[in-house]
């Protein structure tokens, strides 16, 4: 996952723990390049999917198509931030 260590959001990581449902957002329309957010069930943003997954998996979202995140492992400040939090991503 990106963006985790941008506006605080690493501060969430002590809430989330492997198991854990993780809501997943899409970028509005019309966005060259979209992302689609994970956020906490309460709502707050956690960071995004990475730019590969997020460029197809966006525009699918908006169309209809369902996304649902679970944490598989959540790491400490030790583990570089991209690798923090590795979620499984399944679509229906």
């Amino acid at each position: 996952m990106h963006g985790m260590i941008f506006a605080g959001r690493d501060q969430h990581m002590v809430r989330i723990q492997a198991g854990d449902r993780l809501t997943l957002i899409p970028d509005p329309p019309g966005q060259e390049d979209p992302d689609v957010w994970v956020h906490l069930r309460s709502g707050e943003p956690v960071g995004h999917l990475p730019p590969e997954i997020g460029q197809w998996l966006a525009p699918w979202m908006l169309q209809g198509g369902g996304a649902r995140a679970r944490v598989l492992r959540a790491s400490g400040p030790d583990v570089p931030s991209w690798r923090r939090l590795l979620l499984e991503v399944s679509c229906s």
